[in-house]
């Protein structure tokens, strides 16, 4: 009897390293949070608008900023690995940043003379932003992930990673942090703070755990803190 075929050789196949996932899940948890907070502003208490708008602010600077890196150091890996690869991304993007100026201009309209009507306005246009958004991050993992898999290995990827993560500043890292370290899964949180633990100062790192305990609700940090412990007492 011949040995029976595995349905599926794919899932004996190592996972591939992914660099959209972790920032995506960051960008999406972020921008539903925006969008809520918008979508229920109190227009009548100044205190909230200011914060509100702020962090308004924060994400689209932040979507501003992630799409300016990919055109520069992903779109190139891209097209080296298969040329106009990312042509219909690339165009997207203008798109964004054009998106980002309107809603830019319509927070701060709502900043010089809040009403019920320019927050509608406002929510409904980053309700659009928000949704567009979600199918281009949708169209990048699973179309340009396949393109750098087949055109690199896993330590290029690696590279490109970290060419992209030394030109985000510590503001915005932290930033990054805030909003990544809920959205990920446990297991891949605790394997990232474990792999940040090892290269940073143990001072900057307590920073770091500092920006975890505030994103975290209890059962998250309490997770996260026991995952910790037990890497630590792990013989090297």
């Amino acid at each position: 009897m011949s040995n029976p075929v595995p349905a599926s050789s794919a899932a004996r196949e190592p996972a591939r390293l992914d660099i959209y996932a972790p920032i995506h899940r960051a960008l999406r948890l972020f921008m539903t949070d925006t969008l809520a907070r918008v979508g229920a502003l109190d227009v009548a208490d100044p205190r909230e608008v200011a914060t509100v708008l702020e962090q308004l602010d924060a994400l689209l600077e932040l979507c501003r900023h992630h799409a300016l890196l990919e055109n520069r150091f992903v779109h190139p890996a891209l097209e080296a690995a298969q040329p106009g690869a990312s042509r219909r991304i690339d165009g997207e993007h203008v798109h964004h940043f054009e998106a980002i100026a309107a809603l830019q201009a319509d927070a701060a309209a709502l900043r010089a003379l809040p009403g019920a009507a320019a927050a509608l306005r406002l929510y409904r246009q980053l309700a659009l932003f928000v949704a567009e958004n979600f199918v281009h991050m949708h169209a990048e993992e699973t179309v340009h992930n396949p393109v750098l898999w087949a055109g690199y290995d896993d330590a290029a990827i690696a590279q490109l990673e970290q060419r992209i993560v030394a030109e985000v500043g510590p503001e915005q890292g932290a930033l990054v942090l805030r909003w990544m370290t809920p959205a990920l899964p446990p297991a891949e949180r605790a394997a990232r703070y474990v792999a940040m633990r090892a290269v940073i100062p143990p001072g900057a790192f307590v920073n770091l755990l500092d920006i975890a305990r505030g994103a975290l609700d209890a059962r998250g940090w309490a997770k996260l803190s026991a995952a910790l412990a037990r890497r630590e007492s792990v013989p090297a």
